[in-house]
């Protein structure tokens, strides 16, 4: 009986096993001299054979048994694969198979049938043969060697199916990764091939490299890179978008450097393509057997590469799209993050505008209240409104003190302005701490006195004088202003300048110095609450800037003492715990030489 290779095998019911007699008796097809069930390993599940009593061979032996074990083909492992593909594509296959048992070799032609279960899949095949007769050795290994080098499975609808799943699982998707993976997946799966690699490609491309791959185990990827040249397969696929098929020696001369442990394969390269331009290219390797590419398979991969093709144009365009996208995305956060720092930055200059105005509105005040002063006491003498000598003393003593204020204020504007023009330019020399101390104690310790505060300045013992790295004039206006708001701030209690060596080498002005002197103007007056500390060093600030706040002052000292000191490589720091709790100013200064301390005991 011959089955045709068309459709599957006519037995929709699982298959039980039964006694090989009746088994036999069951099927009773003339011509059928062979018939047994087996399963996907190649275990027999049933048995028939009209001539096991000749050959002495007893089917029970081989029920339930593996085909190795037993009556087998020679060719166990292509007779599997075949299995597999039977049961994977459900459709039937006949080929001429030899046989060896109880040293003869016996041919067979045979069919192998899936027998498909109610949900449409297959897990057992049926085989039936018609005994050829026996043969030599040779020639059943002539017959095996013509199996093995030849690609006996049909092509089918189901085929075509697989096929056309593959393409749909692509064209469902937009993504290229995806595309790409299951293209190499579902081609290599389908067809059965050793490897299917997918190469992207532009014209502007000089090598491919492969960025998906499928292998069949024991295979290791291969992660090839390819010249695109016109003299090899890889050019002429491209060029001509038409599949270009390369033998295993063929493939060696064309470059093809297979895994190490392979032997080379045969190939077969195909282009996809959108719009009669070529964006990619599939490479299939077929390497046991040697893979005899069938027209139908051909046609069948032209199809699908055009699909593929179509499938990494849209995603292309899709990615293109969403990086245009992301591209504009960033540009107008740029856009809005730059409106936003100028509107910050046009609050900020209207914020200083408003400084400016209420500074010049204070400092209008403070100009003109020592210069009225001025005028007043020099206005009566000029009068002749004094009655003695001593009273006209006092009204010139009152005139200077008005004229020092008014000098010192419009010094301060001067200094600020020049500081922000970037005009200030300090000459940094040796300053002795002691005269420093002392420059600052003469001045401040009678204003100090006048409140009832006690006054104290505490500086590091040492064997030699403490020489900062400064310059002394600006310095001293540091501690002229840092003092100077410690008295007036402060009502009650007690004002405490502090001096301390901190070693640690630092560069000030390209020049490397031993440490820094950190000094500290300690008071007990009405400190500043937290939220307001950041508006201390800002120019034309004050924590209070009405008009008619409490204390005077242009709100400058800060922010000059701040300016000077950074200018000679040091740092300001201010600290107060709140309002009523007092306040510290802390600044630096480069230690010009390092002094010898005096150890305390």
């Amino acid at each position: 009986m011959t089955l045709p290779s068309d459709r599957p095998f006519p037995i929709t019911q699982s298959v039980v096993p039964v006694a090989p007699q009746n088994f036999g008796e069951f099927l009773s097809v003339p011509g059928a001299d062979l018939v047994f069930t087996q399963d996907g390993a190649g275990q027999y599940l049933s048995f028939y054979w009209r001539e096991a009593e000749r050959y002495a061979l007893d089917p029970t032996d081989v029920v339930c048994r593996p085909i190795e074990e037993t009556f087998a083909p020679m060719a166990i492992v292509p007779y599997l694969k075949w299995v597999h593909q039977v049961l994977n594509y459900l459709i039937p296959i006949r080929f001429e198979c030899p046989f060896e048992y109880a040293g003869e070799y016996l041919i067979f032609d045979l069919t192998i049938s899936p027998i498909l279960m109610p949900h449409g899949t297959a897990t057992t095949t049926v085989v039936m043969g018609q005994f050829l007769g026996s043969a030599s050795r040779e020639r059943a290994l002539e017959i095996v060697n013509t199996l093995v080098h030849s690609s006996i499975f049909p092509r089918s609808d189901r085929y075509q199916k697989h096929l056309t799943q593959v393409v749909w699982n692509i064209r469902r998707s937009l993504d290229l990764d995806t595309i790409w993976q299951q293209t190499v997946v579902g081609l290599g799966e389908a067809l059965g091939v050793s490897r299917c690699l997918i190469f992207p490609y532009k014209a502007s491309s000089t090598t491919l490299k492969a960025v998906a791959e499928y292998c069949q185990p024991p295979l290791e990827p291969l992660h090839l890179e390819l010249p695109v040249a016109e003299d090899t397969y890889v050019g002429q696929a491209l060029s001509t978008l038409k599949p270009i098929t390369v033998a295993s020696r063929a493939g060696c001369e064309s470059g093809l450097e297979p895994a190490a442990a392979e032997e080379m394969p045969s190939v077969l390269a195909i282009a996809t393509c959108y719009q009669d331009q070529p964006n990619g290219l599939i490479i299939l390797h077929q390497i046991d057997p040697v893979r005899i590419w069938s027209d139908v398979e051909i046609d069948l991969l032209r199809e699908i590469a055009e699909q593929v093709g179509t499938g990494i144009a849209h995603a292309m365009l899709l990615e293109e799209s969403r990086s245009l996208a992301s591209e504009l995305q960033r540009v107008n956060d740029s856009l809005m993050q730059q409106h936003q720092e100028l509107e910050e930055a046009r609050r900020q200059a209207e914020a200083a505008s408003r400084l400016k105005s209420d500074f010049l509105a204070n400092t209008s005040h403070e100009l003109r209240t020592p210069l009225n002063g001025m005028i007043g006491f020099l206005k009566l003498i000029i009068d002749g409104m004094v009655d003695d000598p001593e009273e006209q003393s006092q009204f010139i003593a009152e005139a200077h003190g008005s004229a020092i204020i008014l000098l010192q204020i419009i010094n301060d504007i001067l200094d600020i302005a020049k500081i922000e023009a970037g005009k200030m330019q300090l000459e940094l020399n040796p300053v002795k701490l002691d005269d420093l101390m002392t420059a600052v104690e003469n001045f401040t310790r009678p204003q100090a006195q006048q409140k009832h505060l006690s006054f104290e300045i505490r500086t590091p013992e040492t064997h030699d004088e403490v020489i900062l790295y400064g310059n002394y004039q600006r310095l001293l206006q540091v501690m002229f202003n840092l003092v100077g708001n410690a008295i007036k701030f402060t009502h009650q209690g007690e004002i405490t300048i502090t001096a301390e060596v901190i070693p640690g080498k630092i560069v000030v002005q390209n020049e490397e110095k031993p440490g820094r002197v950190k000094i500290s103007v300690a008071d007990t007056g009405i400190g500043v609450s937290l939220e307001k500390q950041d508006k201390l060093f800002q120019s034309f600030s004050q924590v209070d800037g009405s008009r008619t706040r409490q204390y005077g002052g242009t709100g400058l000292g800060l922010a000059i003492s701040q300016k000077l000191v950074e200018a000679m490589g040091g740092v300001v720091n201010f600290i107060s715990l709140g309002e009523g709790l007092g306040s510290t100013v802390t600044f630096t200064v480069p230690l010009y030489q390092t002094p010898l301390m005096i150890s305390t005991p």
